[in-house]
């Protein structure tokens, strides 16, 4: 299943004290025990795969498979050529770690660019911008793979997905 995540939602099946992604799925799927794959913080939207295929999800998530993911973001202050050139690089965040290159494309609006990453650490984007001296005020994964979030879905709608997109999922 394809969501549109919306803000405000943890990317889990069960949580005690906040709302789960999971309370989008139809009532006709619930019984296939969906999960997502990957996580999306709490704050950010867009694209979030739910199944129940491990195998499917194992080859989305593992850092063998280099399964990228594309972010709009929206930073506080404009992104310039010398912070694509650390994240093309590799930015070495906070804690030392050393992100794997990644590309950022820019808008028209210097304040809203395109990431692209092909790992997803707890809270990295945030972090490499961060690292880089910005802060991000807004971010939507807008693709995984070369499957891009249907324009069509609002924020907490979720269809199936075709088996072409699933394909387009894995390829890289």
């Amino acid at each position: 299943l394809m969501l549109n995540k919306p803000a405000g939602y943890v990317s889990a099946v069960y949580d005690k004290r906040l709302p789960v992604v999971t309370e989008f799925v139809p009532p006709e799927y619930t019984h296939y025990d969906v999960f997502p794959v990957g996580r999306l913080d709490i704050d950010t939207e867009g694209l979030l795969i739910l199944t129940n295929d491990g195998a499917l999800a194992h080859k989305i998530l593992s850092p063998k498979s280099h399964v990228d993911k594309t972010y709009f973001v929206k930073s506080a202050s404009d992104t310039d050529e010398k912070t694509k050139r650390l994240f093309e690089d590799g930015i070495v965040l906070e804690d030392g770690y050393r992100a794997m290159p990644a590309k950022l494309k820019f808008t028209d609006n210097g304040r809203e660019t395109y990431l692209t990453i092909r790992e997803g650490k707890f809270h990295q984007v945030k972090r490499m911008f961060k690292a880089a001296g910005n802060e991000v005020v807004y971010l939507k994964r807008v693709k995984m793979g070369n499957l891009p979030l249907d324009g069509a879905l609002s924020p907490g709608e979720i269809r199936e997905l075709t088996e072409e997109e699933i394909t387009l999922l894995c390829s890289k």
